[in-house]
């Protein structure tokens, strides 16, 4: 039976972890999901592991689109939540709305849009409109050449305040689960305690509701440098695909990964 974002939330009251993945294709979800991983995630992402670009901002909706359809169809249990790429959700809300309805239709349960109350509105219009959004804060991949590289954000006290404040207004305009990407690990502590929706963390601690690695990273397959927050679960599980994947949804349910090794 496919999870709803209803089970997620019960997961969160309950205190039971969330775990998540990226995941781009048929094979891979129903690997995936017969390993247990609560939510699969078709990130843009799928740029750099995938495409070879050195960065997300290539990304279109079309690729997202297509990628949605195959984890959909891999994946029988799994939240599935899709990515909204660079450029399509930063424009009207009536264009994002259009741009999330064809992910939506793709087999999405949820689209993720990056940034704090600049998307307050955008927000607000799609979940008022049938569309459940993830928000994300922290590191947001699409605003690296803004944010001059790929930082742990938030290390300052005005702007751990500030990202702690988005966090409610996230959640306010109707955000169903916030992902914190790369903050310190005590500032998103305080981010989940305040939450009445699911955090997913990937660099941001084990206090988060949940977690979320990039499929490839933990694989070990990205020939790219790896981030401090990603563990290779490929040789921590003597290189079979599906006990790292076993292993990693261990982890993050008793709270053995992330560890501080992994943490800002």
């Amino acid at each position: 039976m496919r999870i709803t974002l209803s089970n997620l939330h019960k997961m969160m009251r309950e205190g039971e972890k969330i775990t998540m993945l990226t995941c781009y294709d048929a094979s891979f979800a129903s690997l995936l999901d017969a390993a247990g991983v609560d939510t699969l995630l078709i990130g843009d992402s799928l740029g750099n592991v995938l495409q070879g670009h050195e960065s997300t901002l290539p990304v279109t909706l079309r690729d997202i689109v297509y990628h949605t359809a195959c984890v959909a169809r891999g994946a029988k249990n799994a939240f599935i939540i899709g990515d909204m790429p660079f450029g399509t959700f930063q424009v009207s809300p009536q264009d994002a709305f259009r741009n999330a309805a064809e992910i939506m239709a793709a087999g999405a349960q949820m689209v993720k849009i990056e940034g704090g109350r600049s998307m307050l509105e955008t927000i607000a219009f799609l979940t008022e409109r049938g569309i459940p959004v993830c928000g994300h804060l922290g590191l947001t991949p699409q605003s690296v050449h803004q944010l001059g590289g790929y930082k742990v954000q938030g290390k300052a006290e005005d702007d751990a305040q500030r990202l702690l404040d988005d966090a409610g207004i996230l959640e306010q305009a109707g955000a169903g689960m916030i992902v914190l990407e790369a903050i310190p690990a005590a500032l998103a502590s305080q981010v989940t305690a305040a939450a009445r929706v699911p955090t997913i963390g990937i660099g941001a601690g084990v206090d988060c509701h949940g977690q979320v690695l990039v499929l490839h990273d933990m694989l070990d397959v990205y020939p790219g440098k790896k981030a401090k927050f990603v563990k290779n679960y490929m040789k921590a599980a003597a290189g079979s695909i599906q006990d790292a994947v076993a292993l990693y949804v261990a982890e993050v349910r008793s709270g053995k990964f992330p560890g501080r090794e992994h943490s800002f």
